[in-house]
């Protein structure tokens, strides 16, 4: 490891004088001393060069060592070893363009570890419905079981699981694309809460779930994109099913709140742990309570869709102190973030 003392410099520049100086203040003092004790100029001279560029390259060699540790590691990184960090002990400018490199370096292996999950999660959720849709085909064709509508239905439903990945990497795609376009029009609450619930009211429907719908007051309206909302509502009805035990409850309630309205989505399944309750809305986390299947991308497209609006999403805790709640803030009179174009559509 290459000698480092100008380190605590703060300046390239200064760095550069102090070398100058002490290359020349080297020399001049080898230069006395050598005629002091009588060596004469064609010795003490060439001794002097000799030493002087020595010294210079001991300390010219720390100043650039973080540079050639930079040219190794983009080496090793171009061949896919993003685990490469170079040391940033210097306070100049080449040491702050060593942490920004390392921090370079975390944020690509942060992206290789996300595409990495991208294609295990998504290998996984496909080789399932395709496995089972295959060998449901395959004994039809065989004759060991019948087209009836009973093994039609789980073919479709296999269809369905599909569809929604599907959907969901088209949505990925678009979060990626940063897409932020909404098309606004107001949308009564309960109607539109019961009609996601009937929707899914035959999902898993072998675990006997009831759909509780409770929306005051009545007539609650909400400003917002109806296809981007039901996408919102879907991905956490989605989740409350896959989480809640057979014969459990899923509540959906509407109210006003100051000039927002808020729509919690509650389930009473193993609910989720405080310090995971920010984690599960990032991209493909399946960590804690989100272990029990799933894509991990759900929660993502939520919050980023709630962003859109200009809401915000959390997890709470549900009210019977069982299962989870996901609380769901949006703006009664359409308040997009900053950036998002809006058209208003007909209601």
């Amino acid at each position: 490891m290459a000698l480092r003392p100008l380190d605590p410099l703060r300046s390239l520049k200064i760095k550069l004088g102090v070398l100058v100086v002490a290359a020349v203040t080297f020399a001049a003092a080898l230069t006395w001393l050598g005629l002091r004790v009588q060596l004469g100029p064609s010795r003490t001279f060439p001794l002097v060069i000799v030493l002087s560029l020595v010294l210079t390259q001991v300390l010219a060699r720390g100043m650039t060592s973080p540079l050639r540790e930079m040219t190794v590691a983009v080496e090793a990184m171009a061949a896919g070893d993003y685990d490469q960090r170079v040391t940033a002990t210097s306070r100049d400018e080449v040491g702050t363009l060593a942490a920004a490199f390392n921090q370079m370096a975390e944020d690509l292996a942060s992206v290789d570890r996300t595409r990495r999950d991208l294609i295990a999660n998504v290998s996984h959720e496909l080789r399932t419905p395709v496995a089972a849709l295959q060998a449901q085909l395959e004994n039809m064709v065989d004759g060991v079981t019948q087209p009836t509508p009973a093994a039609l239905e789980l073919s479709l439903a296999q269809t369905e699981r599909l569809t929604r990945l599907v959907t969901y990497l088209l949505d990925l795609s678009r979060v990626e694309a940063g897409a932020s376009a909404l098309s606004i029009t107001t949308i009564a609450v309960g109607d539109f809460l019961e009609e996601c619930a009937q929707a899914h009211s035959m999902v898993e429907a072998s675990k006997n779930l009831r759909y509780v719908v409770d929306v005051t007051p009545d007539d609650l309206v909400l400003e917002a994109d109806a296809e981007r909302l039901r996408q919102i509502v879907v991905n956490l009805l989605q989740n409350a099913i896959r989480h809640s035990p057979s014969s459990g409850e899923i509540r959906l309630d509407g109210y006003p709140e100051g000039g927002d309205v808020v729509i919690e989505v509650s389930d009473e399944g193993p609910g989720i742990a405080p310090q995971d309750r920010e984690r599960v809305f990032e991209r493909f986390a399946r960590g804690g309570a989100t272990a029990s299947g799933g894509t991990g991308i759900g929660l993502a497209i939520v919050r980023w869709a709630v962003d859109l609006h200009g809401g915000h999403v959390t997890v709470e805790d549900s009210p019977t102190g069982e299962g989870a709640t996901m609380r769901l803030v949006l703006p009664a009179k359409a308040h997009p973030a900053p950036g998002v174009t809006t058209t208003v559509a007909d209601s």
